[in-house]
């Protein structure tokens, strides 16, 4: 197994001096250097052969003994340093400080068809920012984290990408709910791949630390290899960057609230200087329509990161990139347009999506109120999100709203609540869209395709993720493999795949998992 080894961020940013795996403060550097924890017992139990060939690996090397021992971390790349990144960051909203790669290691950068990728072990052991932890995942969420990443692929979100998924033979100890209820779980490393994983809190750190040098540093690299578009000098072409960056950001949020995923954790130090879908951790997908619902336990109570905030969660964590790069720009104006500029794209971005979703290629002024009237009834009562936008497109113009409702009606959870005022209401949206629908070119057919195009018939439910789990832990990984193949053509009838294509059944409601999860890794 040959890798071409392309090191950009190792070699042109600033490494920490001490070599020491002790945490602590580190000061003036991008990253520090770490070797990887050797796993007792490691094995394979699932790899992404498109993710192999992407950076250069064959279907035949997957099962080799040298693709096992790089990617558990038992090796490293030859003439390469694997390391830990540093950065800093606000979490739920408050400064954080130092934060960095706490259960993550880079093993380096290779490249391949003239891309360049960084390959990053997630739970392979400790680094100087892993604070009190160990550093380790547990196979529970290593699972999601594999699956969602290619799952986000297919769905068309800008993501990381997951390689490899291998069992480490060790066992970690972890309280998954937080509630004092220690239990050992099985161990398990993730192979993540990206072009890079810079993230905001990078630019927060310096920026905190008034260390100005590596600040630029770290501006002008990230510019020349990701942003090589940009060719303007001085003040200019950071302004330019933040407005790049906050551009794909946006465009990443819409695409979270199209399919109905919510990240659950968007820290400053968990969101993409590519505008990427990175740190899979307590995430999940909307069942019932609700845009209070968050996936955190830990945002319980506040709900900051709840779907329908986060929009405006964006848009806070840039004002926080705006203050970082601030000292490389020293004028505000700028930066207040930029963060201006987000919030009415944003909104404008939003609706059309929305149309999009609905099926309206026309634009009418009334397409707002529409929207915003179904929001209102798809929280009457419960109602799936999936479901109920997928079946929508089965609705024709020569249809009542009698018919309409019919057609959607497997998406209600308690069908025997859709009666009186609730009823009546989803009549009144129902006449109004289908009149709408009757001042569209389009006929039914062709817009059923594209309505099909950007509405999900498969996306990675919780209770769905949580039976890999299970059976997993049963050494048995058969779910792995059915839901990441299922989920490579998530827009697609599968008709031999239809058992995936309901509601959450009733006994994942409340179980742990399923309805909310914890930071736990």
């Amino acid at each position: 197994m040959q890798l071409k080894i392309n090191n950009r961020f190792s070699a042109e940013l600033s490494a920490d001096v001490n070599e020491t795996n002790i945490t602590r403060q580190v000061l003036n550097a991008s990253f520090s250097y770490v070797t990887p924890r050797i796993p007792s017992n490691p094995k394979l139990i699932h790899a992404t052969k498109e993710v192999a060939q992407m950076i250069g690996i064959t279907e035949d090397e997957i099962t080799s003994v040298a693709f096992l021992d790089l990617f558990s971390g038992k090796k490293t790349l030859p003439n390469s340093r694997s390391y830990a990144m540093n950065y800093a960051g606000h979490q739920f909203g408050n400064w954080a400080g130092q934060l960095g790669d706490g259960r993550a290691i880079v093993l380096g950068e290779v490249k391949y068809n003239n891309q360049n990728w960084m390959l990053q072990l997630k739970g392979a052991g400790s680094t100087p920012y892993s604070r009190r932890a160990d550093g380790l995942a547990v196979l529970r969420s290593s699972i999601r984290e594999h699956l969602c990443s290619e799952a986000m692929h297919y769905l068309g979100v800008p993501t990381t990408r997951s390689l490899s998924l291998i069992s480490t033979g060790d066992e970690v100890l972890r309280d998954m709910m937080y509630d004092g209820n220690a239990d050992y779980e099985k161990g398990a490393v993730v192979c993540r791949v990206a072009p890079t994983f810079i993230r905001f809190g990078n630019f927060e750190l310096f920026s905190a630390q008034n260390d100005l040098e590596n600040l630029k540093k770290l501006a002008d690299f990230t510019i020349k290899y990701y942003y090589p578009e940009i060719t303007t000098d001085g003040v200019e072409k950071y302004i330019q960057f933040f407005h790049k960056v906050a551009n794909k950001t946006r465009e990443m949020i819409i695409h979270w609230q199209r399919v109905g995923f919510v990240h659950g954790v968007m820290n400053t130090d968990n969101m993409s200087i590519l505008g990427l879908t990175i740190d899979y951790g307590p995430y999940g997908w909307l069942e019932d329509y609700n845009p209070d619902w968050t996936p955190n336990t830990t945002d319980r109570e506040h709900r900051r990161y709840r779907f329908g905030n986060q929009g405006d969660v964006a848009l806070w964590n840039l004002f926080q990139l705006a203050n970082a790069l601030y000292p490389l720009i020293e004028i505000a104006v700028p930066l207040e347009n930029v963060l201006n500029d987000f919030q009415t794209k944003y909104t404008k971005d939003y609706i059309q999506m929305m149309r999009d979703k609905l099926g309206l290629k026309i634009v009418s002024k009334e397409d707002i109120k529409l929207i915003e009237e179904l929001e209102n009834v798809l929280i009457l009562s419960e109602t799936d999100m999936t479901i109920f936008f997928r079946e929508l497109s089965r609705v024709k113009k020569a249809h009542t709203p009698g018919c309409g409702i019919a057609i959607i009606d497997d998406a209600f959870y308690k069908p025997e609540e859709i009666k009186k005022n609730i009823l009546e209401d989803w009549e009144k949206w129902f006449k109004k869209y289908i009149k709408r629908l009757k001042r569209e070119s389009t006929s039914d057919e062709d817009r059923k395709l594209k309505m099909d195009a950007v509405n999900p018939k498969y996306v990675l439910r919780n209770y769905m993720a949580q039976m890999a789990i299970d059976t997993a832990n049963k050494d048995d990984f058969s779910i792995i493999k059915e839901l990441h193949e299922l989920l490579k053509k998530p827009y697609q009838e599968q008709p031999n795949s239809e058992k995936w294509y309901a509601k959450r059944p009733d006994w994942a409601r409340e179980k742990i998992g399923c309805s909310m999860l914890s930071c736990s890794s």
